[in-house]
């Protein structure tokens, strides 16, 4: 249940209509009130919150707030539609997530829209033709004038925004906001500190023999977005059977492939409640799958890297956040794919990525892409020096391999032995003495 409100709290924080829709339902709500208290006030014409005009007055102020504030939302819409289009061709189509989640532009849009309504929503209360008409007549002047207020913070809105949409399309933002997102999920799968990963202990080894049973994914196709290891370990420990998970969180799972394998007799198992204790999506999130982080980030940097925009600075930026998260990982203690119940016996087995993994997803591909660049080879050996002056010895090995595969690419890319020499020496930036 905790994963499927998470779930759920994911959708809506990608959901561009949320925040505006609340922002209308609050304008329609300060109407009435508006609305309630200028029928109760005794009002007077040297009250400074006042309209002082009459009704057709009010009207033409009404109007013309709701008039602009559409035109200001169709012109955030448009803003926010051409920096998404930008971003997914400049940087990677994987980071517009990150674009949708943006509180800031969402508030903006919610503004303008509530702005509206409420305008919309005070000229109906408007009666009379002429401000001659006396008794007939109804002006609500504390609406009026909250319309004007509302107009003022909507202009004070705009002009935040388009600073604000400024700013959110530099690669550095861009970069800050993927690296902050992953080191959440980060913190959350991986909060163990120092210490061997539980797979290096020797205390569970996998399911011996063929499985009695497989259960195939039966729904649509689709991406494995969340795992409930606590759900298919009471599940596995009541049946007294051991449970597999096949694919790994972020995989793509294709109709009746297999999902689970089965160990030991199945006939108590509830297969109804281990198929919901996996939940899919179109794509990849952040909730559990923190490779995907890496994968928007190594995306960034290849596209930097490619010969329609060779940006090598942008890539080094792109590394940055990676040697973060590596280094954060190097120390950490990855738990173990199998899982014991109290008698020792195991119940689960969920595939997850290791260290040398990330760091082959991390390099392997920038490495490739910039080969003939000094500017992210020294980046690189920066990276790999650091992270081999805190690994312990167990993680030593992928990365002594990453760096021997390093200096295979600046030989191949770099002719001349001088120059060779100068990529191989380590930078933080890239370039520059060291």
């Amino acid at each position: 249940m905790k994963l499927r409100l998470t779930r759920f709290a994911e959708r809506l924080g990608t959901s561009y209509w949320v925040v505006p829709a609340l922002c209308v339902v609050a304008a329609m709500g300060l109407s009435q009130f508006a609305q309630a208290l200028d029928a109760r006030l005794t009002h007077h014409e040297n009250d400074w919150y006042l309209f002082q005009g009459g009704p057709e007055g009010a009207r033409s102020v009404l109007s013309a707030v709701a008039s602009s504030m559409l035109t200001f939302a169709g012109l955030v819409f448009s803003v926010t539609i051409l920096v998404l289009q930008q971003a997914s061709n400049q940087y990677s189509p994987r980071i517009l997530r990150t674009f949708l989640r943006d509180r800031k532009s969402q508030v903006a849009l919610g503004i303008f829209t509530g702005t509206f309504v409420y305008a919309l929503l005070g000229l109906r209360t408007v009666r009379g033709t002429s401000e001659h008409l006396g008794i007939t007549s109804n002006v609500p002047s504390l609406s009026v004038w909250l319309a004007v207020m509302l107009a003022l913070l909507c202009v004070g809105a705009f002009i935040f925004y388009i600073h604000h949409v400024a700013q959110s399309i530099r690669a550095v933002v861009i970069l800050s906001r993927i690296h902050d997102e992953t080191c959440e999920t980060l913190e959350r799968m991986y909060p163990e500190g120092v210490g061997l990963d539980a797979a290096d202990e020797g205390h569970a080894g996998g399911p011996q023999g063929a499985p009695s049973l497989v259960l195939p994914h039966e729904g649509g196709s689709g991406v494995l977005i969340t795992v409930d290891e606590d759900q298919l370990m009471t599940h596995a420990r009541r049946a007294g059977v051991t449970l597999a998970v096949v694919p790994m969180v972020g995989d793509f799972v294709p109709h009746g492939s297999a999902l689970f394998e089965v160990w030991g007799d199945a006939g108590e198992l509830d297969v109804k409640a281990v198929l919901g204790a996996v939940e899919f999506g179109r794509e990849r999130t952040l909730q559990q799958d923190t490779a995907f982080g890496f994968r928007q980030l190594v995306d960034v940097a290849e596209r930097a890297l490619s010969a329609g925009i060779n940006d090598p600075s942008t890539a080094v930026q792109a590394i940055d956040p990676l040697h973060d998260l590596l280094r954060r990982l190097v120390l950490r203690r990855f738990p173990s794919p199998h899982r014991l119940d109290e008698h020792g016996a195991l119940r689960l087995v969920c595939p997850r990525p290791g260290f040398d993994d990330y760091v082959r997803l991390s390099l392997d591909e920038i490495r490739e892409y910039g080969e003939g660049s000094i500017q992210v080879a020294r980046r690189l050996r920066f990276l790999l020096e650091d992270l081999l002056r805190v690994a312990p010895d167990f993680r030593r090995g992928e990365l002594l391999r990453q760096r021997a595969l390093l200096d295979a690419n600046v030989s191949r890319g770099f002719e001349d032995d001088r120059v060779a020499a100068e990529a191989r020496r380590e930078g933080p930036q890239g370039h520059g003495p060291h």
